[in-house]
């Protein structure tokens, strides 16, 4: 399971909390492993023309006592049929033709055809959230309610029919509580990132002067479809004159560039890179390349729980900073449903992560079960780009490589 429930009761333990309330696509998943791709595109102008820009709403809720629920609509309820949440409330009418129907036998799948053939009584999915919250004896409680992106109208909605409830915005509270895996998160993070990783030296090794680098992007998308994950993306620095993922720029002798790529495995997001060579790096740039990976060495030497976010940076910074490479930017980030969870490897700026049930550093601490990716780049305006970047899990007394990542090399090509 994805959810950190222990994590989460913890925190509302510490917080005074008696639910938690998701409201955005994305933690809906995270709460209770439900996803559909519409679900973050589908907008009411879309089949309203002349409405608002909202997104169609659903809640997930994480009692501190009692059953999860799942707020969503009849018409996608059966996509619901495997993740943990057994208690799915739905609102308005299915819109489905019942009139060849019979009822179902016994099988997993019956209690949606009563899902989707009786009228709910609830109108709206809000309707469907106070009821489950009133269900649950929560109708006056002490509520963690995930406001970021949440249409003004629609909190106002909340408020007016929970009046007795305090309603407290937890969106940095889900923030990190995310950041801290369950083994099934990292289990599923090891399977991305073992996808990613070979699908990506597979392509690598397409490389050739006059080959096209889109040949390179197929070939990646490809491998990681045939493994079973989606594209999450592959970019590259041609020419060390940015970051580009649409130019199909043709490859020469002699080119050094930056490689990022990563994939979706179970919703669970990899992110990879590395410096692919067509020929063989000349000798002070081999040097700058080694500086980058020490970097990252001696970053993921130093990770383990208690250590601050800030202070892997100054060694990342300070491993390149000693050998007179400038790099502008090394840094890291946590890895998780999307591409960049807590923590963020960056340095103190002084900032908390604060809503109305948490108020904290934004300089985390690292904790066990926490996936950090750490990556450092050069870009040398028309001349080429260098770049490191490796993913680690925290344990419990330091860290270990996500899977085998080779970098200690660049990906040299003999055909170049």
């Amino acid at each position: 399971m994805l959810f950190n429930a222990p994590r989460a009761t913890q925190f509302m333990k510490e917080c005074g909390l008696d639910a938690l309330v998701a409201t955005s696509p994305v933690n809906i998943t995270y709460f209770s492993e439900y996803y559909l791709w519409v679900d973050a595109l589908f907008k009411e102008y879309m089949v309203n023309p002349g409405g608002s820009s909202n997104r169609f709403q659903l809640y997930a809720v994480f009692p501190a006592s009692g059953e999860a629920a799942l707020v969503l609509s009849p018409f996608v309820a059966l996509n619901a049929a495997d993740i943990w949440i057994k208690d799915l409330q739905v609102y308005g009418d299915a819109g489905l033709d019942f009139s060849r129907s019979s009822e179902p036998a016994d099988s997993p799948y019956a209690r949606f055809y009563d899902l989707t053939k009786n009228p709910s009584p609830h109108s709206t999915p809000t309707e469907a959230l106070w009821a489950v919250l009133r269900s649950r004896g929560l109708a006056d409680a002490r509520i963690g309610l995930e406001t970021e992106d949440l249409p003004v109208e629609t909190l106002a909605s909340i408020r007016e029919g929970l009046p007795q409830a305090s309603l407290k915005n937890c969106t940095n509270l889900i923030r990190l509580l995310r950041a801290v895996k369950t083994p099934d998160e990292i289990e599923r993070q090891e399977r991305a990132a073992a996808i990613s990783e070979e699908a990506a030296i597979e392509s690598a090794k397409l490389a050739a002067p006059g080959r096209r680098i889109k040949d390179l992007v197929e070939c990646y998308r490809t491998r990681i479809a045939a493994l079973g994950a989606d594209f999450d993306h592959f970019a590259y620095g041609p020419r060390g004159l940015g970051l580009a993922a649409e130019p199909d720029y043709v490859l020469a002798a002699g080119d050094f560039m930056f490689m990022d790529f990563g994939c979706i495995f179970r919703r669970c997001v990899s992110d990879g890179g590395g410096t692919l060579v067509l020929g063989e790096l000349p000798p002070d740039l081999r040097t700058i390349y080694d500086g980058l990976y020490a970097s990252t060495e001696s970053a993921g030497q130093a990770m383990r729980p208690g250590v601050k976010s800030s202070a892997v940076r100054e060694i990342m910074k300070n491993e390149v900073d000693a050998r007179g490479i400038k790099a502008p930017n090394p840094h890291g980030h946590g890895l998780g449903l999307e591409v960049r969870d807590y923590p963020m490897i960056m340095p103190d700026n002084g900032l908390r992560l604060r809503d109305e049930c948490i108020d904290v550093p934004s300089d985390l601490l690292l904790e066990e079960g926490m996936v950090v990716n750490l990556e450092v780049n050069i870009f040398m305006a028309n001349v080429g780009s260098l770049h490191v970047e490796r993913t680690f899990v925290i344990e419990a007394h330091g860290c270990r490589s996500i899977v085998p990542q080779q970098r200690k090399e660049p990906w040299e090509t003999v055909s170049g």
